[in-house]
């Protein structure tokens, strides 16, 4: 069965921090590039960060550069994001997925369940 699990959202205030997780399991996690997409209420789901199978590539939406940071570890199978600096605008829910390295969330076979992330202003 296949899972992606993520964890690590929350309330916190503009300025702060959170680290999410996505725990895979149930395929080969290695064999795929994974991304972290967020949506918020009433918009469209939107890239926010992917990372190739080996992690030697990443790519950003322009408004987390620099504050935010993929990785994963395929020993793990488990995919994060580091999310510093966090501004109210960044409230969304959000979620993982596997797939080809795209920024479009079509093409990518498996999703998570999301997780809630919210920055007080």
């Amino acid at each position: 069965q296949v899972q992606l699990v993520e964890s690590g959202g929350g309330l916190v205030q503009a300025g702060g921090s959170l680290r999410l997780s996505c725990a895979a399991s149930g395929f080969t996690f290695s064999s795929y590039a994974m991304s972290w997409f967020r949506q918020a209420p009433g918009k469209e789901r939107e890239f926010v960060a992917r990372i190739t199978t080996n992690g030697g590539l990443t790519d950003y939406l322009d408004s987390v550069k620099g504050r935010f940071t993929i990785s994963r570890d395929n020993a793990k199978n488990t995919v994060y994001l580091q999310m510093n600096s966090l501004k109210p605008e960044d409230t969304a829910d959000y979620y993982c997925a596997a797939g080809p390295y795209s920024v479009t969330p079509s093409g990518y076979v498996y999703w998570g369940q999301g997780t809630q992330v919210t920055v007080s202003s």
